[in-house]
């Protein structure tokens, strides 16, 4: 065998392997969200005929009927879009200047500090969460109001000040990205911009800032991901209010509801088993994560682009 053909069959066993990892891969992830959807569009006869498994027999959208009123879907999907845009958009500032820091500056205990903010990773956030709820239902800002503490609770401040602290949900991640992401770029562009004059706050916003796009993309992301699909913390500053996470765990409770009044008036039985609470649950998901899937669909080439930039792999 020639070497020219021994080089093509190598390549050829790279390509078919490749192949076969990108396929298995794709089986592991898609597989679930196909199961859930083939589930959302079944009707109740369908969960207890043995011969329906992926297909149904009488697809329905009445589950995402059911799911979009009693989830009070719009009312939940603006409330969330809201608070999940509002905090993306104050960690991303507060993690690319803290990161910024961390790359360019050497100070005593900067290694310190990047470790603490790597640490807060390992920290489970259920560890923490009652001393945060009673810090910002009696917030004193360090003792200097006194005894006239603000009740925090049931606002948008918790929210905001631990994103602006750069102390918020997944933040160390935030911090490292950036962190790597400013590591990688030259330090000629700022060294030009010193000598044309500029000072520290001028060369980051208008040299390195605009050069740091992919990584500002993947931090946006990765934040309004894990807020939108935050219950702990949504649960403890905003209780009483509807977000989709809090949607989704009464959906199945408010048709159960909606149907026993139903059939009280009708008088008759209105028990629903396992079966249907599975369609319910199964619509509800895909009701919350359809937003995050057009996301991503309309941000993939630049998601795809500030991963390979932002030193998260390799």
């Amino acid at each position: 065998m020639t070497p020219a053909k021994k080089d093509k069959l190598k390549r050829g066993l790279v390509s078919f392997l490749r192949a076969v990892m990108l396929i298995g891969i794709c089986y592991v992830i898609v597989l679930p969200l196909v199961h859930r959807l083939s589930t959302a569009l079944m009707p109740i006869e369908d969960m207890y005929d043995q011969s329906v498994r992926w297909i149904p027999r009488s697809p329905t959208l009445r589950n995402f009927r059911l799911v979009w009123v009693h989830m009070k879907y719009v009312d939940a999907f603006w409330n969330s879009l809201k608070l999940a845009s509002f905090t993306s958009v104050l960690q991303v500032g507060a993690c690319t200047m803290v990161g910024y820091g961390l790359a360019r500056f050497k100070f005593p205990g900067s290694n310190a500090v990047f470790a603490m903010a790597i640490l807060t990773l390992m920290v489970p956030p259920q560890l923490i969460m009652v001393p945060m709820y009673l810090n910002f239902r009696f917030f004193d800002l360090f003792g200097l109001l006194g005894e006239g503490s603000l009740n925090l609770v049931g606002t948008y401040w918790p929210f905001a000040l631990t994103s602006l602290t750069g102390t918020g949900f997944r933040n160390g991640l935030y911090i490292f990205i950036m962190r790597q992401f400013f590591r990688g770029l030259p330090r000629e562009l700022e060294e030009a911009a010193y000598i044309d004059g500029a000072g520290l706050f001028t060369t980051f916003f208008r040299v390195m800032l605009p050069g740091s796009i992919p990584g500002l993309v993947v931090t946006f992301l990765f934040s309004f991901v894990w807020q939108w699909n935050d219950y702990l913390y949504v649960t403890n500053f905003m209780a009483g209010k509807n977000f989709l996470p809090q949607a989704l765990e009464g959906a199945a409770r408010n048709v159960q509801i909606a149907i026993d009044e139903a059939s009280a008036l009708a008088s008759t039985s209105g028990f629903l088993d396992d079966h249907f609470y599975s369609l319910i649950n199964n619509a509800g998901m895909l009701l919350v994560i359809l937003p995050l899937l057009i996301l991503y669909i309309l941000l993939q080439r630049y998601f795809v682009e500030s991963i390979e930039r932002t030193g998260i792999i390799g």
